[in-house]
């Protein structure tokens, strides 16, 4: 992980942008997704630590879009915008959405986990955003953290050691 460049964490449901020399990290993906939305040509990029995969799980009053697979991209990609970003510019990592808990219940037919990492890759589809790199699925959490001068999501997983796409 880098040890030189400052850091702005990126709390569970939450949302940051940087510039470079800044580095964004979250910790604690089990089923969560890490969602970062990388401009190459100005150094940005945005990361969101999604729960859950669509905003029709919120509870009445709630207001966390970056909690929801769904308010989260549409979120990531204002703020990229007000910062000087075009949408033709942006390319997409994921890590995250495994499956921490084994069930035996019939019924369910895909982890949260699954359901987290589908949503993102569909809702990044229907926005025309390329999907460069991702590291999904599994059964161990992970710590991202990515630096928007290199372009590099590092992933270290719980167990099974760090990797850089």
């Amino acid at each position: 992980m880098n040890k030189t460049a400052g850091f702005v964490k990126v709390g569970i449901a939450e949302m940051k942008v940087v510039e470079g020399p800044c580095v964004l990290r979250t910790s604690g993906l089990g089923s969560c997704v890490a969602v970062v939305l990388i401009d190459s040509s100005h150094s940005i990029a945005a990361m969101a630590h999604i729960m859950l995969p669509n905003s029709r799980f919120a509870r009445s009053g709630e207001n966390l879009p970056a909690k929801y697979a769904d308010t989260a991209m549409e979120l990531l990609v204002r703020v990229m915008l007000d910062k000087g970003s075009q949408l033709a510019h942006l390319k997409a990592k994921i890590a995250g959405g495994a499956q921490m808990f084994q069930s035996n219940n019939a019924i369910t037919t895909m982890s949260i986990g699954d359901r987290n990492v589908t949503a993102v890759k569909e809702k990044l589809q229907s926005m025309g955003i390329p999907l460069a790199a991702e590291d999904t699925g599994g059964k161990n959490g992970r710590t991202v953290e990515f630096d928007p001068l290199t372009d590099v999501l590092h992933i270290r997983t719980v167990h099974k050691g760090e990797k850089k796409i």
